[in-house]
């Protein structure tokens, strides 16, 4: 099994790069009236599930933050058509239930250098070799394989534009972020002069002011709909992968609609496996990030992502039965906000010339392997015929069966066996180490 899970990975990562060309599109902002100033929040909320992992382990070199917990993160950037100054200076002064101080500054990175000189070689190398992958695509969230799937995807009996064709999915409507551009001042944060963690208890909602020498002040307030999003929380999976899966979640209060997809690669067959919860074909590349709320509603209109009300899901039985590493991506999307100043007038003939504009987007992401579990009643899993569900006094989790228990154990060493084993295992299988 040893880099089995790279190698199907690498497959995906080939096939999104190819249809990535085949679609590329030019992302240069067009159009007029477009303000002064443009400012944008990224929101997110991540976590990590394993069976058994307590929340507050640390991540295996920062890989994952804290394993089984989850994290917020925060991204603020802008894009301002005056002319910069000498020093240019920007900062972000945060409501104080943030708890990050005072103000967030904000920094424009060093320039990246240019090769010149080089030739850019563009022509298709003279023995280029068409890249060999086959993929199977499955979709809808039922205990059984529906008729007519799996979709095969196959390299070798499609050109590369009815390959491209039938791997492409549906994607949200184009963002236009701030980015270093000619003619604009760009900043940044996190940055080299503040990088600090986002704590949990942190809240967005207040006043918010941007405000700096190459900007006009920027003031807005958020509410509850654009704080951080709460997190993933699975409060069932149960099933085998040779038969059904079943997972279940907790209502995210201030989700808009979900989307759930699986891949992994089977050693066995050479294939890559996908799997969405759409209830139409979707491989689901284009929709495991940000989306603007009226692409949700679109899409749940489609039957392609989930409303908000819904909190279960199962994968069909058998299609990661061969699969090794098998890994279960989740979102809820937030709604977005955006706001102009001055606002557009209702007069098409007055004049409008926007002076600035700020839009926070939110989502909350969630991973999960996939294992054949037993559903204990609690609600919670048992993985491999070891019961990692029972907690006792403070964060000590015990593990017994398979004729060991690690629980009685009178050294440190000994405990911590017990309370990481299995985990530690689940990880192994899904990256390979």
């Amino acid at each position: 099994m040893k880099h089995s899970l790279l190698k199907g990975f690498l497959a995906v990562i080939c096939v999104i790069l190819t249809v990535a060309v085949l679609y590329a599109s030019d992302s240069a902002e067009k159009g007029k009236n477009v303000p002064v100033a443009r400012y944008w929040m990224s929101v997110a909320t991540q976590k990590m599930s394993i069976p058994g992992m307590p929340e507050d382990m640390p991540g295996m070199g920062g890989m994952f933050g804290k394993l089984g917990g989850a994290t917020r993160s925060l991204q603020l950037q802008v894009n301002s058509s005056k002319p910069a100054p000498a020093e240019p200076a920007a900062t972000h002064d945060i409501p104080p239930g943030q708890n990050m101080g005072d103000t967030l500054p904000l920094l424009t990175p060093p320039p990246v250098k240019e090769r010149r000189g080089e030739p850019v070689e563009r022509e298709m190398p003279e023995h280029f070799e068409k890249p060999k992958a086959r993929m199977l695509m499955y979709w809808g969230c039922d205990e059984k394989v529906r008729e007519g799937q799996p979709r095969v995807i196959d390299t070798e009996k499609m050109g590369p534009l009815e390959f491209g064709k039938a791997l492409s999915g549906r994607s949200g409507s184009q963002q236009y972020l701030p980015s270093p551009r000619s003619g604009q001042v760009y900043a940044e944060w996190p940055n080299d002069r503040k990088r600090v963690d986002v704590p949990k208890d942190a809240s967005l909602k207040g006043d918010h002011l941007v405000h700096g020498n190459y900007l006009p002040d920027i003031r807005f307030t958020l509410g509850e709909q654009q704080d951080f999003m709460a997190p993933v929380e699975f409060t069932s999976v149960t099933g085998k992968r040779a038969g059904s899966l079943r997972f279940q979640w907790r209502a995210i209060p201030t989700s808009i609609g979900y989307f759930v997809m699986a891949i992994a690669h089977s050693e066995k067959t050479g294939e890559t496996i996908i799997w969405s919860s759409s209830e139409v074909a979707e491989p689901g590349y284009g929709l495991m990030d940000y989306l603007p709320g009226s692409d949700v509603r679109h899409f749940i209109k489609e039957k392609v992502v989930m409303p908000p009300q819904t909190t279960s899901c199962s994968i069909p039985a058998g299609i990661f039965k061969d699969a090794e590493g098998a890994s279960l991506q989740f979102i809820a999307y937030g709604e977005d906000l955006s706001i102009v100043y001055p606002p557009k007038p209702k007069d098409p003939v007055k004049p409008w010339n926007p002076v600035w504009s700020a839009h926070v987007r939110l989502k909350s992401t969630g991973m999960l392997p996939l294992v054949d579990t037993e559903q204990e009643k609690h609600g919670r899993p048992k993985t491999k015929g070891r019961d990692y569900s029972s907690r006792e006094t403070g964060r000590e989790y015990t593990a017994q069966k398979a004729g060991r228990d690690y629980s009685s154990g009178t050294g440190a060493e000994t405990q911590e066996k017990g309370k990481l084993g299995a985990p530690l295992k689940i990880l192994k299988g899904l990256f390979g180490f």
